[in-house]
């Protein structure tokens, strides 16, 4: 027998223990590996292979107008959660929630059979109604549960829908303020996780893991919805009235930017916006809508005007005879014949379209030009929506004689009603143009306190003081004394300029007898508070002039607003020029303490109408002081007793 050599021996033993050596080191370093390295992401696919999650929503934060009054909340809504591995009777189990989600059978079958960890029954199980919940919860099915959830509630109706937009069935934001402040209203969802055996049942021995949902934060806006109201209001009475294409008002407070109201028509309810076409909820047409701007525009050639002192409004002159001639193309004024002889503050009151030419002309094209960019028109005004609109201008190195005239008094350029509000803001606040915005703060739900705050943004000065002063005493005698006389408000000084565009057809021509009317306003004239811009597309059955159809509509939302945010009435204001058929209104005298017998001798152009019984007037309506159309209606309150 062979005997294998000690050495050899030696050699493959220890080959033996360094293999094994080896052997155990890879070993080592895999677990360390597998432990260190993939520890983590191994667990979390156990967890996962283990574990089945519910998904609580997270509480969509509020929407509040500048008051903390309620535009947008959340009603509790919960949505049906099915567990299909947790389902034994499955067909039973659809049986008795198809009567109820008002599906078939055949398609809840369908769905709680999936094979999948959980399932909800879309969309009739999403969000369902407080008769549903109880009558579910009374089955108390095995599989089934009621996951806390909420949908969308828009205390105002239709009120300021293309604003605040909508959400969708998920309650995600899909238009409007919803839209633009998703990622901070929507929060962070949370989770109910609980273990089960391969199988998919439920083991009670492990405990559920609880994730709670960071609830959204809640906007404070600019919006003061006593304005917003006035403006509906308003704009309902008017389409009532003209059933026109379409109207928009615009409200904002020229010291800040911050939009104090916004409504277009027609709109449609949040909630509903299904119901309506795309076109209606998808167009916010104080932002979105572009179109000529008309004699409103003329204010922006006042203000580069009196910058550049081109014209004195008192001292320097035009005469008028009814046309311009430019470069071969004649302008029409649009009072036949013309004003006639006239100062320059004549021509703003009169809104002479030559004489707005003949400003234009003066100033000449780069320095006329220079004043529109600088006044924001061609560009967006960052807004905080979406959808705005850039307007078109002329490029001034193709303007010529023509479209310079027409540019001056706010024809062939094309801008939105947003950037036409913010330059006259410009105009009228000290100069200076500020970006508009809605989001005003965000408050933490839970302890309501501020945790970010949104601050006027001035993008630039773009005249003087003493310029806007200027225009601002122009405008408030358009109010008083000119083409803007419908405008007028009782107690309050208003300034204004009435605007009346032509449309452009389809086939780039303007159409007939067929007007965008439009009046902006502000008030008090000395010192804006407040500037309301309203725009009435093709009124019907009317005569189609700003003054006439806007005007009205402007001065009554701007009183009536002025009055809700307590501004005191005054007057040291310019007296209303008024011309036939129009008739200066009545004040309201004191009649409290007078008898029968002295009202009868007491002069009044008012028709008094009684409540009660006696000999002496302990009360009336409406108080002294007010101011009413002659022939209009007091009513008096009678006791026996005089309390005076």
């Amino acid at each position: 027998m062979k005997r294998v050599p000690a050495v050899t021996v030696k050699k493959r033993i220890v080959a033996v223990f360094l293999f094994g050596l080896l052997l155990l080191a890879v070993i080592v370093v895999r677990l360390g590996y597998v432990q260190f390295v993939m520890g983590e992401r191994l667990t979390g696919q156990a967890n996962n292979l283990w574990t089945r999650d519910i998904i609580f929503e997270a509480e969509r934060g509020n929407i509040l107008d500048a008051n903390g009054d309620i535009l947008a909340e959340n009603v509790t809504a919960p949505s049906v959660i099915a567990i299909p591995r947790q389902i034994s009777a499955p067909e039973d189990t659809a049986k008795k929630l198809a009567p109820i989600l008002q599906v078939t059978e055949e398609r809840i079958l369908s769905t709680i059979t999936k094979n999948e960890s959980s399932v909800s029954i879309r969309p009739e199980g999403i969000k369902i109604s407080e008769q549903q919940e109880k009558a579910i919860r009374n089955l108390n099915l095995e599989g089934i549960y009621l996951a806390k959830d909420s949908k969308r509630h828009y205390p105002y109706g239709d009120d300021l829908s293309h604003v605040l937009g909508f959400t969708g069935i998920d309650n995600q934001g899909l238009m409007g303020l919803e839209l633009s402040y998703e990622d901070k209203l929507s929060g962070t969802e949370g989770s109910l996780s609980f273990y089960s055996d391969a199988k998919g049942r439920r083991m009670d021995s492990l405990a559920d893991v609880y994730t709670p949902p960071v609830d959204g934060l809640s906007l404070k806006t600019t919006i003061n919805s006593k304005v917003q109201t006035i403006m509906e209001r308003e704009l309902d009475a008017a389409v009532s009235k003209y059933n026109p294409d379409g109207a928009l008002a615009i409200a904002v407070d020229p010291k800040t930017g911050g939009i104090l109201g916004m409504t277009t028509r027609p709109n449609f309810h949040p909630e509903n916006y299904q119901d309506v076409d795309a076109s209606i909820f998808g167009r916010n047409l104080p932002i979105w809508s572009t179109y000529e701007p008309g004699s409103t525009f003329k204010i922006i050639t006042l203000a580069a005007a009196l910058e550049e002192n081109v014209v004195d409004l008192e001292n320097d002159y035009f005469d008028d005879d009814g046309d311009i001639s430019v470069d071969g193309t004649t302008i029409h004024c649009w009072k036949s014949g013309g004003h006639g002889h006239q100062s320059y503050l004549e021509v703003v009151q009169n809104s002479c379209n030559p004489g707005f030419v003949n400003l234009g002309q003066l100033l000449g094209t780069e320095k006329l030009f220079s004043y529109i960019d600088s006044f924001g028109f061609g560009q967006k005004t960052g807004i905080d929506l979406q959808g705005e609109g850039n307007g078109i201008l002329f490029n001034p190195e193709n303007v010529g004689p023509v479209e310079l005239a027409t540019t001056s008094f706010g024809q062939g350029v094309s801008v939105t009603p947003i950037q036409q509000v913010m330059a006259v803001a410009a105009a009228v606040n000290g100069g200076y143009l500020y970006e508009p915005y809605i989001a005003q703060e965000w408050i933490d739900p839970k302890t309501e306190e501020t945790v970010e705050k949104t601050e006027p943004n001035l993008k630039r000065r773009v005249i003087s003081e003493a310029t806007s002063e200027k225009i601002r005493y122009a405008l408030e005698s358009v109010v008083a004394e000119g083409t803007g006389r419908p405008a007028y408000v009782d107690g309050y000084r208003v300034g204004g300029k009435t605007g009346t565009a032509q449309k452009v057809g389809p086939d780039g021509g303007y159409m007939e007898n067929n007007y965008i009317v439009s009046f902006i306003g502000f008030a008090p004239a000395d010192d804006p508070e407040i500037i309301v811009y309203v725009a009435i597309d093709n009124p019907k059955d009317t005569v189609q002039f700003g003054g006439l159809v806007a005007g009205p509509i402007v001065g009554t939302i701007i009183g009536d607003s002025l009055r809700a945010m307590e501004v005191k009435p005054r007057t040291d204001g310019m007296e209303k020029e008024y011309m036939w058929p129009e008739e200066p209104k009545v004040e309201v005298p004191d009649l409290v303490g007078l008898s029968i017998k002295e009202l009868t001798e007491y002069p009044l152009d008012l028709t008094i109408e009684t409540s009660g019984e006696g000999t002496y007037i302990a009360d009336q309506a409406p108080k002294q002081g007010a101011m009413l159309e002659q022939g209009s209606t007091i009513r008096i309150y009678l006791s026996e007793e005089n309390n005076r």
